[in-house]
């Protein structure tokens, strides 16, 4: 299918992981891609490989990054009609009362407040009417998340960032967001390296997620088959919400 044809789109942290998947389907179905994350080096290898994709490196909440990155945008390929929200950090593991200040500011600041910066700045770039954005939240937002407390209420924040967005952005502009469960990247690996076989007892899909796991939901969620859709979270999570309770 090609069903970004001629759009142009924007995927933030996109040098690896779910937003590389992300951006990747976005390219195979004919979008025109630019991508960012905070380094050099990994963006410009992954905008090699896939191909038909602009980059430029910066910090997710940095004014002056997004600056460039919409100029860039303008000058060279047009207006967004696509815009993937899945730049994010979790500098800290443990429960909630042993969190420092410190992590705790810079979490929100990247996951909550530049996510909603990310939001203004491309809105007020120009987009136009049929044009979607997907935030990337986590099961971590809906659910207790052991050892990641404080990435979860981040998350849970964003979700709630994506619904009064929907709202306040409708009828032109839809926005969603997913909210996977443990998927294999290097940014989840402490939440199964060395014990993955007991991790996937928790999925009953007898599994845990991939990247494009992800990246094909978003790809829908973005395109006009989901064109009746706005202010949902789609939970990826290989079945693992059916666990019982007791």
């Amino acid at each position: 299918m090609k069903r970004f044809d001629g759009k142009v789109a924007l995927v933030t942290g996109a040098s690896r992981g779910i937003g590389f998947a992300v951006a990747k389907r976005l390219v195979d179905e004919g979008a025109k891609v630019v991508i960012t994350a905070r380094k050099s080096e990994a963006l410009q290898a992954a905008a090699s490989e896939l191909g038909n994709t602009l980059w430029v490196a910066g910090n997710a909440d940095d004014a002056e990054h997004r600056e460039q990155v919409l100029d860039l945008v303008a000058t060279e390929l047009g207006p967004l009609d696509v815009f993937v929200n899945n730049a994010g950090i979790n500098p800290a593991y443990g429960p909630l009362l042993s969190i420092e200040r410190p992590a705790m500011d810079k979490i929100l600041s990247t996951n909550v407040v530049a996510a909603l910066d990310w939001v203004r700045s491309v809105v007020h770039s120009g987009m136009p009417a049929g044009a979607a954005i997907v935030n990337i939240a986590s099961i971590a937002g809906l659910t207790p998340a052991p050892g990641i407390a404080f990435y979860g209420v981040s998350k849970a924040a964003l979700i709630a960032l994506t619904t009064q967005l929907a709202l306040e952005l409708a009828p032109g502009i839809r926005v969603n967001a997913v909210a996977p469960a443990v998927i294999k990247t290097n940014f989840a690996r402490a939440l199964y390296e060395g014990r993955e076989e007991k991790v996937i007892e928790g999925y009953p899909l007898g599994r845990l997620g991939e990247p494009e796991d992800v990246a094909a939901a978003v790809a829908f969620l973005l395109s006009r088959d989901a064109s009746w859709i706005t202010g949902q979270t789609l939970v990826i999570d290989g079945g693992g919400s059916l666990r019982p309770v007791a």
